[in-house]
């Protein structure tokens, strides 16, 4: 029987699904009956991303804008699996509904808390039992390797130190970061590919774990420094152009010079805020 959608003032979400399954039909869209969840798994990390920048935008409306675009991602792949009869989108919302209220017993089964970290500690059990897993190592590898890899560090840093493997405070972590980073010094006077790449990750996963002690972001953190980096880069840029000199030319003690320069002049970032 044809699906019909039919004009309404607002929509909901068997709105969608019925969208989505006509788009998928031999009526529908031939674009989008030729896709697969590979084809399409990128365009589920991209959407997730620009939900992330409407939130560090604080933009509410493109916030709403950004999750419907994320939300579309998931129809679609529930889809996919629904016209082969493997599960629908219902079967989606009806496990996460049933996770969530297995995994807060302290709301739904009278479990007494006393804090936010005996909920995480009861929150890790209860996924340890219910996935099978068997130790605490189990969890870390449970972290999924897809993720960006400052994130994936985070994770896996905050899951050991739920365990008691951890730092009493941020100077350990300090002089663990200060520690790889020689290491890595020694790695590159001996010119050894392999030995550099591997302390250059420690040095990478001590940064992250100096980040936690700190309770900043790794990933937002790097991404800013990434913005400022373009800020002064093209500070230099014009620098070098008023000076008449030439960057593919210069030598490195000008170009540096012109950096220090940047440095000390007031750059604005694409989103209005001033970095120095």
């Amino acid at each position: 029987m044809p699906i019909e959608i039919t004009p309404k003032e607002r929509y909901g979400i068997e709105d969608l699904l019925n969208i989505m399954q006509l788009l998928r039909s031999p009526q529908g869209c031939q674009w989008d009956r030729e896709q697969t969840h590979q084809s399409i798994r990128s365009n589920l990390l991209e959407e997730a991303h620009e939900v992330i920048e409407a939130i560090n935008k604080e933009d509410p409306a493109l916030l709403c804008e950004e999750l419907g675009d994320l939300l579309l991602q998931i129809v679609f792949h529930a889809q996919m699996e629904q016209e082969i009869n493997s599960f629908s989108f219902g079967d989606v919302v009806d496990g996460i509904c049933k996770k969530l209220i297995i995994r807060h017993p302290h709301v739904f089964s009278g479990v007494k808390v006393n804090n936010s970290e005996e909920i995480l500690e009861n929150w890790d059990k209860i996924k340890r039992d219910t996935k099978g897993t068997k130790s605490q190592a189990d969890l870390l590898r449970s972290v999924p390797k897809s993720l960006p890899a400052l994130m994936r560090s985070a994770k896996i840093q905050g899951r050991a130190a739920r365990v008691g493997f951890d730092w009493p405070d941020v100077s350990g972590a300090l002089q663990a970061l200060k520690s790889e980073v020689m290491e890595l010094e020694k790695a590159i006077e001996n010119g050894d590919p392999r030995q550099i790449e591997d302390e250059l990750g420690d040095v990478l996963f001590s940064a992250v774990n100096v980040s936690r002690f700190v309770d900043c972001d790794a990933e937002q953190s790097l991404s800013n420094s990434c913005e400022k980096f373009i800020g002064r880069f093209a500070k230099v840029e014009t620098l070098a152009e008023k000076n008449g000199i030439d960057m593919t030319k210069a030598d490195i003690q000008e170009l540096d010079k012109l950096w220090d320069m940047a440095k000390s002049i007031h750059v604005s970032s694409p989103d209005g805020e001033g970095n120095h």
